[in-house]
């Protein structure tokens, strides 16, 4: 049982004998950090039941735990407000139980399985600061809900077919002169999406001249001669020309080199890719049985749609009047397929917030036809990443591109740490290994703090400060405890568990309290699908090691079980840190 369940149930016995009355739901809170104690119980819920003031509820239950349970010490109230401290033995108990859990924060696995989808980038482009974000929730969430316990799946869908992949291919047709990757030392990403860019350039011009002419602004876009030739192209692609399916298959094949340079960067792997290609074929079936059996209607021109009205949406185009599908078709045959393939109990999709609408649909639509996971759907719906300059436009070639980022984190994290002065010492691949471990805590840290549904500012040179709420300050706090095991290893102490009677420091009590709560927030960060949880977890478990640090002697104190206990302390703490950064795809130096 744990400490919180113990304590709990002491409440329970503490009103029941007091008031004669039974409380199913006890609920603690942490107590805020002006005031004494640890744990918070709220005593206003209680005050029609007891015909009691809130303050004077506290006072009873208050003086019965300090008399009747094993594990508090004392206890404050202020106003509605109960405020517990534990005894020392129950600390220590605590922190021994941590000790000897080698999957501390890991829960067992559940026999659930979940599949999460995320980065689905297009191939007309590279991956960029937006993608990064979504890259970085999968990959944590992914982590995380292992260590939930769950049997977890990651998936990316490719969105490899298209107009907008015909732009870049009738750009680069038009314009490369057989330009290759090897010919223009670019990554193939960055090739097609340099072709991609040119396409919207040269489309511009087309439409300037032709409102030069006389046409309107909105007919030339339809009618620039480049437009009408991407879209000769996808249905070329369609028909199987052979010609042109050797230049989508070049091109994609480039792009695919330059993604898993960019994937094997930045730490994210998948289980299973899916290709728009495949799949943009799939679902019309589906739609077919659904009209069968009057979940789906048609209009008069032959169209088939869904009345949502009742979910509080409205009617939905889900087939054309030709019979070709639209993304809610192809989204509802591919999650079918995904099902077949795993027959997971979850499914997420990691898809930034301006998809909100079409995932309420598809999410409908699935209950609607009755689909056995479709309970089981969830987005991880998530804001957009600005720049201090403004928003990103991929045609215009104003996106922060991925690659870039990173390699210009790398040259900050390389500038900031010699600036310190710290790695004279290090061999120069010891010391590259380094700045591209502080570059991605950085870099990931900073998009993983927010909450995910938020829309956030990205400012590079504030992310990779080693001081503050960033990634580097909590890997830098990793070192330090590295440095502290490094010394008492050298100087032969053996650490050691303190005595039940031994008389602890108040932050060293902080520190086991800080560090009990990681299992809950692990926990809470998978029950919300928010790695901001487990982020800021992570800030304020090195905030109080830093505290303790600077309130307590560690080597010099002139008692040897202090000594030990503290080497033990900075123990755990730094393979807490280890592995909850872990759980963020963030690495740590041993040394910095």
């Amino acid at each position: 049982m744990t400490i919180e369940a113990i304590l709990k149930a002491d409440i329970q016995k503490a009103i029941q004998k007091n008031f004669d009355i039974h409380v199913e739901d006890i609920l603690l809170q942490p107590t805020k950090k002006e005031f004494e104690g640890f744990y918070t119980f709220v005593t206003f819920a209680l005050t029609k039941a007891t015909r009691r003031s809130p303050v004077e509820i506290g006072q009873i239950i208050a003086a019965d735990l300090e008399a009747n349970s094993s594990i508090v010490d004392s206890c404050n109230v202020v106003q509605g407000f109960l405020n517990i401290s534990l005894n020392d033995k129950t600390w220590l108990e605590l922190f021994s139980g941590i000790v000897s859990d080698a999957d501390y924060g890991d829960a067992p696995a559940n026999g659930k399985s979940v599949m999460i989808e995320f980065s689905s980038p297009n191939t007309n482009k590279p991956l960029h600061l937006g993608h990064l974000r979504n890259d970085f929730l999968g990959d944590s969430l992914s982590r995380i809900l292992k260590a939930c316990g769950y049997d977890v799946v990651k998936t990316c869908l490719v969105n490899d077919r298209g107009i907008h992949i015909c732009k870049s291919m009738l750009a680069y047709r038009e314009l490369a002169n057989g330009e290759t990757p090897e010919s223009s030392g670019l990554k193939g990403d960055h090739l097609a999406g340099k072709y991609y860019v040119l396409f919207d350039k040269e489309y511009k011009k087309q439409i300037g001249e032709l409102v030069e002419n006389g046409m309107t602004a909105e007919e030339a876009a339809k009618k620039a001669p480049w437009i009408l030739e991407a879209q000769k192209l996808l249905l070329l692609w369609e028909q199987g020309d052979e010609e042109t399916v050797a230049l989508w298959k070049k091109m994609n094949n480039w792009v695919y080199d330059g993604f898993n340079q960019t994937y094997n960067q930045i730490g994210v792997s998948f289980d299973k890719t899916y290709y728009e290609s495949n799949t943009y074929v799939l679902g019309k079936d589906i739609i077919e049985d659904g009209l069968q059996k009057g979940v789906f209607f048609k209009k008069p021109d032959n169209s088939v749609w869904i009345d949502l009205s009742a979910e509080g949406l409205d009617e939905k185009l889900v087939l054309r009047g030709d019979g070709t599908s639209v993304y809610i078709t192809q989204d509802i045959g591919t999650t079918e397929l995904k099902f077949a393939d795993f027959h997971n109990d979850r499914y997420l999709w990691v898809v930034g917030n301006e998809q909100d609408y079409h995932f309420n649909v598809l999410f409908a639509i699935l209950k609607r036809l009755g689909r056995p996971y479709a309970e089981g759907c969830y987005h991880i719906s998530y804001g957009m990443v600005d720049l201090p300059s403004g928003k990103m436009k991929s045609r215009e070639g104003t996106v922060v591109d991925a690659d870039d980022l990173v390699n210009q984190m790398i040259e900050t994290a390389a500038s900031r740490t010699q600036e310190l002065g710290k790695i004279d010492d290090f061999e120069s691949e010891e010391a590259t290994a380094l700045y591209h471990t502080l570059a991605l805590g950085a870099l990931k840290y900073y998009l993983l703090k927010v909450d995910p549904k938020k829309r956030m500012l990205f400012n590079p040179e504030e992310s990779i400060d080693f001081q503050g709420h960033t990634g580097p300050f909590i890997q830098y706090t990793y070192t330090r405890m590295r440095s502290i095991m490094r010394k008492a290893e050298q100087s032969g102490i053996e650490i050691q568990l303190p005595p039940a009677n031994y008389e602890l420091h108040q932050v060293e009590r902080e520190l086991i309290y800080t560090l009990s709560q990681f299992p809950l927030r692990v926990e809470a960060a998978g029950n919300e699908f928010a790695p901001s949880v487990v982020s800021f977890y992570m800030y304020e478990l090195a905030k109080v090691y830093n505290q303790f640090y600077a309130e307590v002697s560690i080597f010099a104190d002139s008692d040897p079980v202090a000594v030990k206990f503290r080497i033990a302390l900075s123990k755990v703490v730094s393979e807490t840190i280890h592995k909850g950064l872990g759980l963020l795809g963030i690495n740590v130096p041993e040394r910095m």
